[in-house]
């Protein structure tokens, strides 16, 4: 490559590095703006608030076993299979959730077979024991539980994610703790929160949001529900209590049917708004498939009451007036941020299981302000240390390695803004790390230099043989290097994947840097002084 083409390549890298790290400031005030923004710290930098929550797994467990309770019940009744009873335990712990049992009691004898062959249709993922002559149970598979374990953590992580990045917490960490993927428990840091009220109260709602027809009420007390019904409930229904308002004594109760027409995931947005008297309320829309069947229902339940159901409890029963297809809303928001909230929850989905914290942190933005000012501190004394002996042991050529090392340090930083990474303690001793990395690289090309000079060869066959005898070595170390950061980062908790992340993006600038950007600056010294007869190095 032509050498008047490698210094424009050089000076644009270091433009974009430059642009990347403080954009165009027109002040000192939007330069300092922009560095921030574009290089995002982490909890232990900038302060905020830690959290760890354990996800309630066994909520889960009782979920799926309701589903096919529910299930069993349709098709029983399709294939005209009496019984007496179908319900199931109540594991109340984490440990015991995969214990979770159902109980189908009272099957006449000459159902078994068919009672047999419909469990094996309707439930492959659980195992049908018979208990004696008429009593069955069923428990699900340890294949099925470990895998519903997994499934539930890693839909509370996406969930909870987007819930927090919905807020705006763009450099907020939500992962999953502990050594296997069957773990419950679930780390959230928020860099720059310090009162974290509102994050609880937001993730602490499931969000379970279902349009239910109303079949009777509202009812007082549970009592007068049975008492109006004989004591026992119609078919496929289910008894639910209306939301409690502010200025409204008293509890109500409302008789639903039990499957839902629309639920939670069959929203395509939410957000806030007011009504015509000024109050505010979430307004949702629906998917395609959803608005067809939900314009069918309203379309033939006009006059009828609908309820709109959040987390197991009524906050309206409208009357449907007309044909709905594609929207809804719910009313009842005390303030303008309720209704954000709530619009927020819903667009992030349901939480598959209830959950419960174990730990909150706050960290002090002067405890971050310490760590910034000892590593920025650290970080400066190691470079000048570091550039003092390369000054005095290599002498100019000491010049050309601090400016290798100088932009080596602008490209890492600027590829963390630009990957949006965060920056964290451990980041920093990275960056650390990759200092002494880079000084390394530049001392074994110098000293392969030497020796070629110590041979006997001209300066520029010497420059040409050191850089080239020194490649293969550098790409050796630096891979294996790479490699180790790999596995650091697929095995390693947060602080440690942040030092293995600043640590690979140190390495693979340092190739640039020390490989072709010094090779660069001595073939630019070596052109303006062709007879050069000694080399300062």
């Amino acid at each position: 490559m032509n050498l008047k083409f490698k210094g424009i390549l050089i000076l644009l890298v270091t433009l974009a590095c430059i642009y990347y790290i403080i954009g165009i400031p027109k002040s000192k005030a939007e330069l300092m703006a922009n560095l921030e923004k574009n290089v995002r710290l982490g909890l232990d930098l900038k302060g905020g608030s830690h959290l760890v929550v354990q996800i309630q797994v066994q909520d889960a467990f009782k979920a799926e076993a309701d589903r096919l309770i529910e299930l069993m019940k349709d098709e029983m009744a399709k294939a005209v299979i009496s019984y007496g009873s179908m319900d199931r335990n109540d594991p109340s712990t984490l440990e015991d959730a995969d214990k979770i049992e159902i109980s189908l009691k009272g099957v006449p004898l000459d159902k078994t077979g068919a009672v047999r062959t419909l469990a094996g249709e309707v439930a492959p993922q659980w195992i049908l024991t018979g208990v004696n002559s008429s009593d069955y149970r069923l428990n699900i598979k340890a294949s099925e539980a470990l895998q519903l374990r997994r499934d539930t953590v890693e839909r509370a992580v996406q969930t909870i994610e987007k819930r927090i990045n919905g807020l705006g917490l763009t450099e907020s960490n939500v992962q999953q703790r502990g050594r296997t993927d069957a773990e419950s428990e679930v780390m959230i840091q928020m860099p720059g929160v310090d009162d974290p009220a509102r994050i609880k109260q937001i993730l602490q709602t499931s969000a379970m949001l279902e349009l239910t027809e109303v079949k009777d009420g509202p009812f007082g007390s549970i009592e007068q529900v049975m008492s109006k019904h004989g004591g026992v409930l119609p078919l496929n229904t289910k008894i639910v209590k209306g939301a409690t308002r502010a200025g409204e004594p008293g509890e109500s109760y409302y008789l639903l049917v039990r499957t839902p027409v629309v639920t939670g995931r069959d929203l395509r947005n939410a957000r806030p708004s007011r009504d015509e008297f000024g109050k505010f309320e979430t307004d949702f829309t629906l998917s395609q498939e959803a608005a067809k069947r939900f314009g069918r229902f309203t379309e033939s339940n006009i006059g009828n009451r609908m309820a709109i159901v959040l987390d197991n409890q009524v906050r309206s029963a409208p009357t449907i007036q007309s044909r709905i297809e594609d929207n809804g809303r719910i009313t009842g928001a005390s303030s303008e941020q309720d209704a954000s909230d709530l619009a927020l929850i819903l667009r992030a989905g349901s939480l598959p299981a209830g959950i419960i914290y174990l730990q909150e942190t706050t960290v002090g933005p002067s405890l971050g302000a310490d760590s910034i000012r000892q590593g920025f501190v650290a970080g400066v004394a190691g470079m000048g240390a570091v550039i003092l002996v390369m000054l005095l042991y290599y002498k100019k050529s000491g010049i050309n390695a601090t400016l290798a090392l100088i932009l080596n340090a602008l490209i890492l930083i600027a590829a963390l803004s630009y990957f949006e990474a965060v920056l964290t303690l451990p980041g920093i001793a990275g960056v650390i790390l990759t200092i002494g990395i880079a000084v390394d690289s530049n001392v074994l090309i110098f000293e392969r230099i030497r020796e070629e000079l110590r041979g006997g060869k001209a300066i520029a066959a010497a420059v040409d043989a050191g850089f080239k005898r020194a490649f293969l070595t550098l790409i050796d170390t630096h891979v294996t290097t790479v490699v180790s950061c790999a596995f650091l980062f697929a095995f390693g908790s947060g602080p440690v994947k942040g030092f293995a992340v600043t640590l690979t993006i140190g390495l693979i600038s340092n190739m640039f840097t020390a490989v072709f950007v010094s090779r660069t600056m001595f073939d630019h010294a070596l052109s303006r002084d062709p007879q050069m007869r000694s080399l300062s190095i």
